[in-house]
């Protein structure tokens, strides 16, 4: 085994660990095959060139190592991968306006939730076992906390 293949074995190790930290944490299979290489490769070198090229390639990839987690784990690394998004939705607010009875027209269909509109507004509903389809009126049937059940209007 050449040093190009071996190189290249570190290199897909540190990347891989790398992407187990920043992407894909918890997954464990993409860190275990990053150190899985890691380690493979450093072993070669051992076999292949000598106790001198190995312990050079075990501190080489120890150094490039704590290089890489270092600069992955700044906080301008992490700001670059953050979700900055703001979320703007908010848990159905039902106030005195609805009531069991009251009518409205589904938006999504209901499998066995979605969206309706009353009077202008879009409420969260859940329908009572059953699929509902879109543009179907719907009849509220009783109001739990904040959840809606709702039934077709004509049954």
């Amino acid at each position: 085994m050449n040093w190009a293949i071996i190189a290249l074995l570190l290199f897909g190790g540190l990347i891989f660990l790398i992407l187990e930290i920043i992407v894909i944490p918890g997954s464990t299979i993409v860190g275990v095959l990053g150190f899985s290489m890691l380690v493979f490769g450093i072993v070669e070198a051992y076999i292949v060139y000598g106790n001198l090229a190995g312990n050079i390639t075990l501190a080489i990839t120890l150094l490039l190592s704590f290089v890489a987690v270092y600069y992955t784990l700044k906080s301008k690394t992490w700001k670059r991968a953050m979700l900055t998004d703001k979320i703007t939705s908010k848990v159905n607010l039902i106030d005195s306006k609805l009531k069991p009875g009251d009518t409205g027209r589904t938006i999504s269909r209901l499998a066995t939730t979605g969206t309706a509109e009353f009077n202008g507004d879009f409420m969260e509903v859940h329908s009572l076992g059953t699929f509902i389809d879109h543009e179907k009126d719907i009849v509220i049937v009783k109001i739990e906390g904040n959840k809606i059940f709702v039934k077709l209007k004509n049954t």
